[in-house]
């Protein structure tokens, strides 16, 4: 009797640990493209990196054959295309898909990410406009109304190109602005400075362009200008410069940049140790 009952358990326990049949990376990641991509604000970007990963040999292996040497592969092969921050932004995209099979879909698979080694970002970038490109952009003698007001509103607000696009007159309450639809996920309500709050009072919105079309207009305005190296984005980092410069303390920036890590906003501060010292002196 003891005998049988542990042949029966023997048995139980060969099919319990019965090895998985593991399918393809390729499927594994439509399915994650089709169910979970699709359902973010940032489908298009995801949907862009996992096409690329998909175009690798090995992406036609079961995905428990995924190795660290597979994806070191791939980031050299990257990173003769892309900028380091570019394929950091890949990897973590990568890096959750793993996660996601192991934790939600069943699969005991290690995630071949965590040994990988990452490239280096040298340099963040902390373009600021000159007195030039500033009367330039928002004085200066072009036809490109819409264009100038989000120039305007970008450099007055600190927002983001989305963001600016997707202002409605409804979002607007007195000196303040809702911003419904952010890059963090999370609605926030900036202060509107009197420049601002003309503009988005004047002008027709949401501003008429899409983003395409601003990026378009934007490399027009900077080639005619004979402007360098300067992107739309560096209009947010001028605007949170100049937030500061006016004196806002670190918390009253991150209300209007949206920023939830206020480490992020160290490298806009720029003290100097004798602005600091005047600080010091007049408060005895």
């Amino acid at each position: 009797q003891w005998g049988r009952e542990k042949e029966i358990e023997l048995q139980r326990c060969a099919i319990k640990y019965k090895p998985q049949k593991y399918p393809l990376t390729r499927k594994l990641i439509e399915k994650y493209i089709n169910n979970i991509s699709i359902k973010k604000r940032g489908y298009e970007f995801e949907k862009y990196c996992f096409n690329n990963f998909l175009r690798t040999s090995f992406s036609n292996l079961p995905v428990n054959q995924i190795s660290t040497k597979h994806l070191s592969e791939y980031r050299d092969l990257r990173l003769e295309k892309v900028k380091a921050s570019t394929f950091l932004r890949e990897l973590n995209l990568i890096r959750h898909f793993f996660n996601i099979l192991k934790r939600e879909w069943g699969y005991e698979i290690d995630n071949p990410c965590n040994n990988l080694t990452k490239p280096k970002v040298f340099q963040k970038r902390e373009r600021r406009l000159t007195e030039y490109e500033y009367n330039y952009l928002v004085k200066g003698n072009y036809s490109q109304t819409t264009l100038r007001n989000i120039i305007e509103i970008a450099i007055e607000t600190g927002m983001r190109r989305g963001e600016i696009l997707n202002i409605n007159k409804e979002h607007i309450k007195k000196d303040t602005l809702l911003i419904p639809v952010t890059k963090n996920g999370h609605q926030r309500i900036i202060p509107l400075t009197k420049r601002a709050k003309y503009i988005l009072q004047k002008y027709k919105l949401p501003f008429p362009m899409s983003a395409n079309a601003v990026r378009l207009a934007w490399e027009r305005l900077k080639k005619k200008a004979n402007i360098k190296d300067l992107h739309f984005h560096d209009l947010r980092h001028e605007a949170i410069s100049r937030f500061f410069e006016k004196g806002l303390s670190l918390a009253e920036v991150a209300l209007i940049s949206g920023h939830n890590d206020h480490r992020m906003l160290f490298r806009y501060t720029h003290l100097k140790a004798e602005d600091v010292l005047l600080k010091l002196t007049e408060n005895g």
